[in-house]
């Protein structure tokens, strides 16, 4: 039975404004046209949205080219400010925003408050890179001339952020570009609107310019965007999602030449060496594989085990998923919430059942919860056929595969042997092997003896169809700057 109150959960929804933001007013689309949010764990509606139009998004756009000049001169330390203020307030709220995030997107509340303190330090982190944006200044080889080098802000940008983390994605974009001085045009996703929404109004209120910060809500992000993408006063876009999607973008992107940064896809291996700890490895698994119900692009998709250690770890394994609460993220012990709708259950469900089909061994689950909502018992599968579909797609959601492995050479092939490359872990006791293994992944991220590796103060992002780009870290800053050089003569 659910601790939060029905009046409450009513009560934080109904404090979200509804409208689309653009430049100093809240406002409904043009033809009155809205979007439904639904909660995932029963299917019932939570709010009615403003549903954009393409010529609402040219008005965001307008919005922000209107206000990018003011922006860009604002004091690095006035920009910094705005980002603390905006960290501190999200801080405060943890209990409200988390609530809402659960209700929209359906994680436990544990991992809702988790992802407010991840999504929240990228407002610090960012508040604290504004001001240290450096050039240099240097003699010219010759003698004769100075060179003068600078980074200023790319311009208007537009911002596409996914459902699975509702905040921590739109801080992740929103915040450097702020700190870098450019103006947005933020679209969350179809199915988590308000948050994106509350988030939009602590940015006011901390201080944020009207125009700086747009938010557009729709449920035709193709035809909305797409005029946007052929408008020469926006110079970025930046994407979370599908690869399928950010091709789709940067084919739009290439006309113009746009600055374009692509969080995408992953197919992330898990690696356990006959010398890792069986215990801790997983542990790692757990974190690794259920982070948001595995509604991740982080999440271990392929668990690779060396052939001694594979069947007692698959039925460790399985004994730990098998006890996991599945359950409405709101109610109390749980530890899986639903996926975020029928379609992504079905999807789930169809890769599991071709696994079987193929001669994978089901340790537990396998199966979608009856009864309202879009749970599905979390699932272990050994030994799946190479041409299993789940060994080569996005799983996203509580299925864990088991491969076993005989060599170090033949884990690492089947590790890169995959169109993606985000996420890589691997678990072993022996430093070298760590350090080759780390070396030899074609991946952007690895984690060594850890089932989590995102931190904002860490380069976020991939190689291969995973993306372009870094969120994040000392890197992230940088997508939203332009190198200008002058030379001056003596």
């Amino acid at each position: 039975m659910s601790v939060i109150a029905p009046d409450t959960e009513r009560a934080v929804v109904e404090r979200v404004p509804i409208e689309l933001l653009i430049g100093d007013r809240w406002t409904a689309a043009e033809g009155g046209a809205t979007l439904a949010v639904e909660d995932p764990s029963t299917g019932e509606v939570l709010a009615e949205v403003v549903d954009a139009s393409p010529a609402d998004a040219l008005a965001a756009l307008a919005a922000a080219h209107d206000a990018q000049a003011g922006w860009a001169a604002t004091a690095p330390r006035e920009r910094a400010e705005i980002l603390r203020g905006a960290f501190e307030s999200v801080t405060a709220r943890c209990e409200e925003l988390a609530l809402l995030m659960t209700l929209e997107m359906g994680k436990p509340l544990p991992e809702a408050r988790a992802e407010l303190a991840y999504g929240a330090e990228f407002l610090r982190w960012f508040s604290e890179e504004a001001v240290r944006v450096s050039g240099r200044f240097a003699t010219s080889p010759a003698g004769d001339s100075r060179m003068l080098v600078s980074r200023r802000p790319v311009g208007p940008c537009l911002l596409i952020t996914p459902w699975n983390f509702p905040l921590a994605m739109a801080t992740r974009k929103v915040a450097p570009a702020v700190a870098a001085g450019c103006t947005m045009v933020l679209k969350p996703a179809a199915q988590t609107p308000l948050t994106s929404l509350a988030f939009a109004r602590v940015m006011l209120e901390a201080g944020l310019p009207p125009g700086v910060l747009n938010v557009i809500t729709t449920s035709s992000a193709g035809p909305v965007t797409a005029p946007l993408m052929q408008d020469d006063r926006l110079r970025k876009v930046s994407f979370t999602g599908s690869t399928t999607v950010g091709r789709q973008l940067v084919r739009q992107s290439a006309d113009r030449l746009l600055r374009t940064s692509m969080e995408l896809g992953g197919n992330a291996p898990f690696i356990v060496f006959e010398d890792a700890e069986l215990d801790e490895a997983v542990e790692g698994a757990l974190l690794a594989k259920l982070r948001n119900g595995g509604e991740a692009c982080t999440a271990a998709n392929r668990l690779l085990v060396h052939e001694s250690l594979a069947r007692p770890f698959a039925k460790r394994l399985a004994a730990r998923m098998k006890a996991l609460v599945v359950g409405r993220g709101t109610d109390p012990g749980v530890d899986v919430g639903p996926l975020i709708d029928a379609a992504q259950r079905e999807k789930v469900e169809a890769l599991v059942g071709d696994a079987l089909d193929g001669g994978a061994r089901l340790l537990c689950g396998g199966r979608p919860v009856d009864g309202p909502g879009y749970f599905f018992t979390p699932t272990v599968l050994a030994d799946p056929m190479p041409e299993a579909a789940l060994l080569h797609e996005e799983i996203f959601g509580p299925v864990a595969p088991v491969v076993p492995f005989a060599t170090e050479e033949e884990a690492i092939a089947a590790a890169n042997a995959t169109e993606y490359g985000l996420v890589a872990y691997a678990y072993t006791r022996d430093l070298s092997r760590a350090l080759r293994v780390m070396d030899a992944l074609e991946t952007g991220m690895v984690g060594i003896n850890r089932g989590v590796v995102s931190n904002a103060a860490a380069p976020f992002g991939g190689v291969k169809a995973s993306g372009l780009g870094r969120e994040g870290g000392a890197e992230g800053i940088g997508e939203y700057l332009e190198t200008k050089y002058a030379a001056v003569g003596l």
